[in-house]
């Protein structure tokens, strides 16, 4: 059986580049030219055509995530990915991944926020077994309370391992449930032990009844295929699924409300070996928010904290060798409100306090100047070429395209990219700076070593 991964780690796994989820997928449009289509059941389908070698890269990707879960039934989405590699009606537990094995092909999932998906890689001409195996537990997976019973042991494990053992990933934790006083992006995706621990055959069989239809799917296939190839299995195979009404799930989420105090938090730990600074804002995205603000946040993010060249790198760690490493961090995509987040970790002997001292300095002098033009420039550039290196990896396109789509983009917004990007200004950087960086909406977080007692 494949090792299913939570979001943190299948990012650095699958992106072929840092930074190229917040950067770079619109303008993978222009490199790949994929070609759309929606079956008659409402299902989605990207094909993105690669023809040097001879493989494809299969994704079903539904538009249900973590934020979607009941109230009550923290990580129930990510389980039911897990249940989602036993049996089916017509496939006995395990055959699906002993099939691909078989035939040297490469199988995984994940769980986020928006989304859940499922994808193999394999050779062309295995590619109408693997539809016809995603068709049939997308429509007939069939689970017993003792693989229920079995698998919550696994996640719960996934948990202690993940996040129990770790004091930074515990941390973290805490941190992003600061960060939403409502919006669901406050609960893990792999859930609260002790709800977890509740999870249920009845949980997972209604989540996946309510969820999993092919009009909540989007279908991402890249590699060596035509799009008529693609439509004529998709149809033979998913098309056969009947639809099914889904729930709204915008409007099950609620909104977020006003944030009117700043918030801080601190934890020490004998098992942190290196202190560590953030801040973070609530920020819009292309769904939530002041969408227009997108792509000045994204260029902002690439100028402050994208490269070594950046300001706060260039600053605090090369001019004043306060830190050893600062950086800065923002993503559009999603359905919720996002963040843009600062950060930076002390050299030995640098106390945190004068860090972000100096940290808080570099962002008033930002707010108060804005930034250069030559700075401006420098980081489109950068931001156009990181795009370029995922022409290489097959599954990349695949994820990117997949993952703008499941939360809430369609591909005419994905190739409108290169121009968004290309047309913020300075003012406009400036602009949405001023607008998102407002102490009330803010979340601090230090963690920091403690000595054993």
């Amino acid at each position: 059986m494949p090792i299913r991964s939570t979001p943190r780690s299948v990012l650095s796994a699958i992106l072929v580049v840092a930074g190229l989820l917040s950067a770079s997928p619109p303008a993978l449009s222009e490199v790949f030219d994929p070609e759309t289509f929606t079956l008659d059941n409402g299902l989605e389908v990207v094909v993105i055509p690669n023809h040097r070698v001879p493989v494809v890269s299969h994704m079903v990707w539904y538009k249900v995530g973590s934020a979607d879960e009941p109230t009550g039934k923290a990580g129930i989405a990510h389980f039911l990915e897990h249940l989602m590699f036993k049996g089916t009606k017509t496939r006995a537990p395990g055959e699906f991944s002993r099939l691909i094995s078989r035939v040297g092909g490469s199988e995984n999932a994940f769980t986020s926020y928006d989304f859940t998906a499922y994808y193999q890689n394999v050779a062309k001409d295995q590619l109408p077994t693997m539809m016809e195996l995603e068709a049939d537990r997308m429509a007939n997976l069939s689970i017993s309370r003792a693989d229920v019973d079995a698998e919550r042991e696994v996640i719960l494990e996934e948990r202690r391992s993940r996040t129990d053992n770790n004091p930074s990933s515990q941390f973290g934790e805490q941190v992003i449930a600061a960060t939403y006083l409502s919006y669901p992006y406050r609960i893990p995706v792999i859930g609260w032990e002790n709800e977890m621990r509740r999870l249920s055959y009845e949980d997972a069989m209604a989540f996946y009844e309510t969820w999993y239809a092919p009009n909540n799917a989007v279908l991402v296939v890249a590699g060596d295929v035509t799009a008529e190839e693609v439509r004529r299995l998709a149809e033979r195979t998913y098309g056969v699924i009947a639809s099914r009404p889904v729930p709204d799930r915008i409007a099950l989420r609620g909104e977020e409300p006003p944030q009117l105090a700043a918030r801080r938090l601190e934890m020490d730990s004998p098992r942190v070996d290196q202190p560590s600074w953030s801040r973070r804002w609530l920020a819009p995205g292309v769904v939530w928010g002041d969408s227009a603000q997108a792509p000045a946040l994204e260029v902002l993010s690439e100028i402050l904290g994208g490269s070594a060249t950046s300001r706060l790198y260039r600053s605090l760690v090369v001019e004043k060798g306060l830190a050893v490493a600062a950086g800065a961090g923002y993503s559009p995509d999603g359905l919720g409100p996002q963040t843009f987040i600062v950060y930076a970790s002390p050299r030995d002997g640098v106390d945190l306090a004068a860090l972000e001292a100096a940290l808080e300095e570099e962002m008033a002098r930002l707010l108060r100047d804005g930034v250069t033009e030559d700075e401006l420039a420098s980081a489109i550039t950068r931001m156009k070429r990181r795009a370029v290196f995922a022409r290489d990896d097959m599954l990349a396109p695949a994820r990117l395209f997949g993952e703008a789509m499941a939360a809430g983009r369609g591909v005419a917004d994905i190739e409108e990219w290169p121009e968004r990007i290309a047309a913020v200004t300075t003012e406009a950087v400036l602009e949405a700076a001023r607008a998102v960086f407002v102490p009330e909406r803010s979340v601090t977080a230090v963690l920091r070593p403690k000595p054993a007692s």
